[in-house]
């Protein structure tokens, strides 16, 4: 009896101890990424188009001539700023945006991440604008530019956003912008599949959440993959019928371009063409190519991001040896 009430202390010190170990060095990273200098503008070109007069044009074509494309004559931005319906979509986003430091805050944390990972990232210069919720194309980047669509951020349950449907809607909050941000930069670092079978398309966008989830360690799961708590929990819980779906049907290396809108394209659910299709939610194969990572990760703890991001996915896969628990 003292002898296994010893042997379970000490597996419960060991484990206390390497648990313990693992969280001092996490802290110690984040307080060597939170002392990393960024420095960038945002420049809330929503506000200074939506509260413009038509005499203000010439100015704002002057200073922000990327805003206004040459084939379009004068007169349809005039009209805009005339328009009622921008009017009322102005004083939304100021109602949730009124200070600009709640968009600066997420976006310092997140580009002081990637810096860390990837020193050569340069802080782009930051512009808002209204994007008639434009949801497809929330947020642009190039080298040197970051343009956010601002009214694809103004709450689940805004009515600017009735009718649409709710596998969208439920990722328009301010909480998902800094998430979209970290997806558009994400994929830059990415090197594209060598092939195009459907195991390299998971482990893409696995590589994609893993990359988004060392960036915002602060948040949840769910709000990496875009997913309701429900939603995370039924993925979770059915992993292994899902992995086993893949396999059994022999998808892992099929090219089927179908396969991309059945399991990771937005969708209100997944398409197993089962019974459990109504209770799943979309992009299921993005959430298993994520799991995928983690473990080879798990497995090649000395490796660093970069070095995942140019890896083959047949060479994760293989060496993750993944295989859910039962």
């Amino acid at each position: 009896m003292q002898k296994s009430i010893f042997i379970n202390f000490s597996y419960l010190f060991i484990t206390g101890a390497i648990l313990f170990s693992c969280t001092s060095e996490s802290d110690k990273i984040e307080k060597q990424i939170a002392a990393i200098p960024v420095s960038f503008d945002v420049v809330r070109f929503d506000l200074l188009f939506g509260n413009a007069k038509p005499q203000d044009l010439p100015q704002l074509k002057k200073h922000y001539p990327a805003f206004f494309p040459k084939k379009y004559p004068d007169s349809i931005w005039i009209n805009r700023m005339n328009d009622t319906l921008q009017h009322k979509m102005i004083t939304e986003v100021d109602n949730v945006f009124s200070d600009d430091k709640i968009i600066k805050n997420q976006l310092e944390s997140l580009f002081q991440h990637i810096k860390y990972y990837f020193p050569q990232f340069r802080e782009p210069n930051v512009y808002t604008v209204l994007s008639d919720v434009d949801y497809k194309n929330k947020v642009f980047a190039s080298d040197t530019l970051l343009v956010i669509g601002i009214d694809n951020y103004l709450g689940v349950n805004h009515e600017f956003y009735k009718g649409l449907p709710l596998y969208v809607s439920q990722n328009l909050s301010p909480t998902q912008l800094q998430v979209n941000v970290a997806s558009v930069y994400a994929k830059k670092f990415i090197a594209k599949p060598k092939s195009n079978t459907f195991l390299d398309k998971i482990i893409f966008y696995g590589k994609e959440l893993y990359l988004k989830q060392s960036w915002l360690p602060k948040v949840s799961e769910a709000q990496i993959i875009g997913y309701t708590p429900e939603q995370m929990q039924w993925v979770k819980e059915n992993e292994t019928e899902m992995w086993r779906y893949f396999v059994e049907k022999e998808l892992l290396f099929s090219t089927d371009p179908k396969l991309e809108t059945r399991f990771i394209k937005p969708a209100p659910f997944s398409k197993f063409y089962l019974e459990i299709d109504n209770e799943s939610p979309g992009r299921v194969g993005t959430y298993l190519g994520w799991q995928i990572v983690k473990r080879f990760m798990k497995k090649n703890p000395t490796m660093n991001l970069k070095q995942l991001m140019l890896l083959d996915a047949k060479q994760i896969f293989e060496k993750s040896k993944y295989k859910p628990k039962k």
